[in-house]
């Protein structure tokens, strides 16, 4: 059996390194994608204009959760850090409780705080998991 030398395997790892690397975005690229999310996001708050009361609130924290989750994902999507990763959980999960609270505003009394604590207790449980 032939063994390689060692410098012909340094060179290939070398060679195949920028494979391996993170895949960042270009500055210009990078830009145009978060205006493109901010844009999206000015739209989709004018569609929850139209709504009354505690469903125009409800929309509006949907897309606002919506909004945060985007930027968080292209922030991962740019330097491929776990700790973006980790960002992008807890944007996650404070989306769903944010909403979760408003859909609560629609009880009232035991209800309304029941719904409360375990919309809480849900967020709790997904941010320990990130």
């Amino acid at each position: 059996m032939r063994t390689l030398p060692i410098s012909f395997l340094a060179a290939c790892v070398l060679a195949c390194a920028p494979a391996f690397a993170a895949d960042t975005m270009a500055k210009g690229e990078y830009k145009a994608e978060k205006d493109r999310i901010q844009d999206m996001h000015k739209a989709d708050k004018k569609a929850c204009d139209s709504m009354k009361d505690n469903a125009k609130d409800i929309c509006k924290q949907e897309h606002k959760g919506k909004e945060k989750v985007a930027l968080a994902e292209l922030s991962y999507k740019n330097t491929a850090k776990p700790s973006d990763m980790t960002k992008v959980t807890k944007a996650k999960a404070e989306a769903v409780y944010e909403v979760a609270k408003e859909r609560c505003d629609d009880q009232s009394g035991a209800a309304k705080n029941a719904c409360q604590a375990t919309a809480k207790a849900e967020f709790q449980k997904a941010k320990a998991g990130a």
